[in-house]
């Protein structure tokens, strides 16, 4: 089965329908929001719900990604490897940085803005975690180092002490005033990494497809719009604090999102479930993965099957909801279809059409 416009518009019509079964909450007191980056994945969604709120919105940016910025949006050129001087001489209510990956970047911005926001938000990810063997971990748990804290490569092996650290700095400049966000992988509408997308998207092709581990197994993200919502949340309440921000564990299986995805689709899909082993040893999972490899899953007695079972319990408590699988999966595939760059029969992520086939005939030999 392929994406098409047509298919679009039944899509975006049930989520149209779905938003006014949810009106949204009356609109808090105006603030002034400015956020570091905007552009790329989240921070549009950012944009676009705190400026329908009626909250003031600024932007800092290369100005490379969005350089037309929509109207009533402020747009403060600059760059977080310095210089940052369009920042100066601006009081804001709230800070979210979205854009800190290096913690020299983070506290140089930190320090400019201090006694100009009241609060700092600042999103990190769950890869801050040192490792993933326990289920339903919390904020607590024992976070990644990095051998070379002045260290400007960010790959595997760096990116989680990178944004512990950063996390460090906010903490050390802003104390109660700080609100750390720990995403899991981010899925819906404008993610460009494909990586949730590359589920409901294989199941929309329909025919035989290779799935992985068991229906049981389970599988963890957050909506990039019930993250948005809880972004929101702190910056009206002055939520702070650290949380996880994840569907609740165990609320989402590998079969569920299949499933799901086939239903919202109507294709024929089967599925051909394989084992760890035989994924590991094909490449396509663990530490051997190159190129085409299946995003998100991790086996369910493995190293890392903690990663699909991390707590949300803080998150949850402070007011963080969400959507329904379907909501996610149905939304996801319609912005899919409607893709202006022609990336809707090829994605990032995700195994490619040769390569399945390959693997699937190795299963049934």
């Amino acid at each position: 089965m392929s994406l098409k416009r047509r298919d679009v518009l039944k899509l975006t019509g049930a989520a149209a329908l779905a938003a006014l079964a949810n009106p949204v909450s009356a609109k808090a007191k105006p603030l002034r929001i400015l956020i570091l980056g905007g552009t790329g994945f989240i921070g549009p969604h950012f944009v676009e719900v705190l400026g329908a709120a009626g909250h003031k919105i600024s932007l800092f940016n290369r100005g490379k990604r969005d350089p037309s910025v929509k109207p009533g949006i402020e747009q403060l050129l600059g760059d977080r490897n310095g210089p940052v001087d369009s920042l100066k001489g601006h009081d804001w209510d709230v800070v979210i940085d979205n854009s800190g990956y290096l913690p020299k970047h983070v506290k140089l911005a930190a320090e400019v803005l201090k006694g100009h926001i009241q609060h700092y938000i600042f999103i990190s990810s769950i890869s801050v975690y040192a490792e993933f063997k326990q289920a339903d971990m919390d904020e607590d748990a024992k976070l990644a180092t990095v051998d070379d804290p002045n260290t400007e490569v960010i790959d595997d092996k760096t990116y989680g002490g990178l944004k512990v650290l950063c996390e460090q700095a906010v903490r050390e400049i802003y104390g109660k005033s700080a609100t750390i966000i720990r995403p899991t992988y981010i899925a819906g509408p404008g993610d460009h990494t494909d990586r949730f997308t590359y589920w409901p998207w294989r199941v929309a092709k329909g025919g035989e497809m290779l799935a992985p581990g068991t229906p049981g197994d389970f599988f963890q993200f957050v909506d990039v719009r019930d993250l948005t919502d809880f972004v929101k949340l702190c910056v009206e309440k002055r939520i702070a604090g650290t949380y996880n921000t994840c569907n609740t564990p165990r609320s989402v299986t590998m079969g569920a999102l299949l499933d799901t995805s086939k239903k919202v689709t109507g294709a024929n899909t089967t599925f051909t479930w394989a084992n760890a082993k035989f994924l590991e040893e094909n490449e396509i999972i663990g530490e051997k993965a190159k190129g085409n490899y299946l995003p998100i899953w991790s086996p369910a007695d493995g190293d890392d099957a903690g990663s699909q079972l991390v707590s949300n319990a803080r998150a949850v408590k402070k007011g963080m909801k969400f959507r329904p699988l379907e909501t996610t999966v149905r939304d996801t595939l319609a912005w899919v279809a409607a893709r202006p760059d022609g990336r809707n029969e090829k994605l990032r992520a995700g195994l490619s059409p040769e390569q399945e086939k390959e693997l699937l005939a190795k299963l049934h030999a």
